[in-house]
């Protein structure tokens, strides 16, 4: 089944184009890589899909939803999260406490109700909380719960990040870079969570740049140079394209 499908996206400023005409799909289930040089339109794209940008042309569907005109909170909703190169974490808040500011759109008390302490409000609070603790179990970062977020690691702050998005119980998962600024011990250990993660039934989609883990976790490549697509296939496929490798390597 179709997860998510793109249909001759563009994405121009002034007379540059961006995302030049980019058409692909994402079967549910699947890890998708969207691999690339500096300036392919990666992260453009990106943006696109999760309604940070308005497109220029094109389409794009969730689960079969056309996303046309809809704020990145309305598609958070849908059941699309997404992570940043830049982390982005609440610097003065616990790890706990950022991951259960990602379970906003699963709450269902209002701003009045959660101001006067309403009983059903404390019980959906005791809920996000258990379930945020199970995420950051789930990514070996349980241990710090009560730490202020900003002061962990890179590495374990990239965790933080990804057990927020979870958080959101996602159908799809955005991952902007996920390996940027992670050492090779990280990145291993990175490589394991997203196949975690896979195995909750969460299809992938990811920017990446590290191409050993790209080529260990994808189960299919899009390939974007100068904002157009060059090649889509299996990982063996793509490490074989001469146009990709061209783009890599030169003539």
């Amino acid at each position: 089944m179709t997860l998510l499908e793109i249909n001759n996206l563009s994405k121009s400023f002034g007379g540059l184009k961006a995302v030049n005409d980019v058409t692909f799909e994402v079967k549910e289930g699947l890890i998708k890589a969207v691999i690339g040089p500096n300036g392919a339109g990666k992260t453009t794209l990106f943006n696109l899909i999760s309604g940070v940008l308005d497109k220029s042309a094109g389409t794009i569907a969730f689960d079969g939803q056309p996303l046309k005109n809809k704020k990145p909170y309305e598609i958070a909703a849908l059941g699309m999260a997404r992570t940043y190169q830049n982390i982005k974490l609440f610097s003065g808040m616990t790890v706990l406490e950022n991951v259960m500011v990602g379970r906003h759109v699963k709450s269902s008390s209002g701003f009045l109700a959660s101001m006067f302490h309403m009983p059903w409000t404390r019980k959906e609070e005791v809920r996000i909380r258990e379930k945020s603790m199970e995420l950051l179990t789930l990514l070996e970062i349980e241990d710090c719960a009560d730490l202020d977020a900003a002061s962990l690691p890179f590495g374990r702050q990239r965790a933080v990040e990804l057990a927020r998005a979870l958080a959101l119980e996602p159908r799809l998962l955005l991952l902007d870079e996920p390996a940027a600024g992670l050492n090779i011990y990280e990145t291993a250990k990175l490589a394991r969570l997203i196949t975690r993660i896979r195995g909750l039934g969460i299809t992938v989609l990811l920017v990446e740049h590290d191409m050993s883990l790209v080529m260990d976790i994808s189960d299919e490549i899009t390939v974007l140079s100068f904002g157009q697509k060059i090649a889509e296939g299996l990982p063996a496929e793509i490490q074989k394209d001469p146009d990709v490798i061209k783009i890599y390597l030169g003539e």
